[in-house]
């Protein structure tokens, strides 16, 4: 008797997100990796990661009324940042679920981070193309229902790229310039080279991450690192 596709009975998961797929082509997609096959996901997390941040600002907007802009943004990175979102990527049993390549499945595909949290914002665009933004917006609510969301949150977790580009206002200067250098890698595993410049120090640092994002972050960080040293 063959072994059941978890990948054949998506109910679960439809029931987890609290919405029931008219068009499930769309869910099976947002579940799979480009080391899968042509066919990816990568569209759909472009998508997702938009929608995502205006639900959150929407989100924050009501729950931090009377809170001004930076403090607000300070928060909406902290919550959509890399690691609260393999959380709840997690909680949804995504490591089950995603498919990947061969060789991305053999090399943990399935518990990295930055997959993970890319699964969940192509589920969040596949909801908002199956049932439009309202649907969406009432996942990303369901998702953080659990979370404390509190002005608080500003000062936690404050990532690089935030922290540089705080530091830079409060000095009135242009904001960083962020440049992919190289990439290097298999297709589905590439490392990306990112520049960071600061046009009025004169001066650039290099960071290395598994993705764009993750690689001007990096930057970012040695940047810091650069101008706490002046």
């Amino acid at each position: 008797m063959r072994a059941a596709d978890p990948h054949e009975d998506l109910s679960g998961l439809q029931h987890r997100l609290g919405h029931l797929f008219g068009d499930e082509a769309l869910l099976r997609l947002a579940l799979t990796h480009r080391s899968f096959g042509a066919g990816h996901n990568e569209r759909l997390e472009f998508l997702g990661d938009s929608v995502l941040n205006l639900a959150v600002a929407d989100l924050l907007y009501e729950r931090l009324a009377g809170r001004p802009e930076g403090e607000m943004s300070r928060v909406r990175a902290h919550l959509v940042r890399q690691d609260y979102l393999h959380g709840l990527a997690v909680q949804l049993g995504l490591p089950d679920l995603i498919r990947l390549g061969e060789g991305e499945a053999r090399s943990g595909g399935s518990q990295r981070p930055s997959i993970l949290a890319d699964a969940l914002e192509a589920l969040i665009g596949a909801v908002y193309l199956d049932a439009g933004y309202e649907a969406a917006q009432g996942l990303v609510r369901r998702l953080f229902a659990s979370i404390d969301i509190t002005p608080g949150m500003a000062a936690v977790g404050k990532d690089p790229k935030t922290e540089l580009q705080e530091w830079l206002q409060g000095r009135r200067m242009n904001l960083p310039i962020y440049r992919v250098v190289a990439t290097s890698g298999a297709a589905h595993q590439q490392v990306f080279d990112v520049e960071c410049e600061v046009s009025e120090l004169g001066h650039t640092e290099r960071g290395i991450g598994g993705s764009r994002r993750a690689g001007e972050q990096a930057a970012a960080a040695a940047m810091l690192s650069h101008i706490k040293t002046l």
